[in-house]
């Protein structure tokens, strides 16, 4: 069963995003992230080749033909098909529809009252549905 952890409070998704996929990378074999939309994605994808000067974080987009060769894969729909993966890593407001098929999903959840809304309905239907859950405030 996947084990989902919520991030609430995060000021930036996508800054938040950089660094965590940047600590997750030294430990996770394949991580695959699910934004909102197209223009989350180009977001993501120009701030993991600029975040950091020191790292680089390998990552192709989902449909790229680079992708099943990558340590970190993005994807902006659910009609995509995702790679198989140790972690699942959600940006947008809606539970990603191939969720289960991974073993770990965090929920990142901005200090936006609509995000946080979202993030709400989907902690109460994955606690209905029994999934392992757990939280942390960003900053406390």
């Amino acid at each position: 069963m996947t084990q989902i952890d919520f991030h609430s409070g995060v000021p930036d998704k996508v800054a938040y995003a950089c660094r965590l996929l940047r600590k997750a990378y030294a430990s996770t074999p394949r991580i695959v992230v699910m934004t909102e939309d197209a223009a989350q994605l180009a977001e993501l994808d120009r701030a993991l080749w600029t975040f950091s000067a020191t790292d680089f974080l390998p990552h192709a987009h989902a449909n790229d033909p680079l992708a099943p060769d990558s340590a970190i894969v993005l994807a902006d729909s659910d009609a995509t098909e995702l790679p198989e993966a140790a972690l699942l890593v959600n940006l947008a407001r809606r539970a990603p529809a191939q969720f289960e098929a991974f073993p770990r999903l965090i929920e990142v959840i901005s200090a936006d009252e609509e995000d946080a809304a979202a993030g709400r309905l989907r902690y109460a239907a994955y606690k209905r549905q029994d999934f392992p859950l757990k939280h942390l405030t960003v900053g406390k």
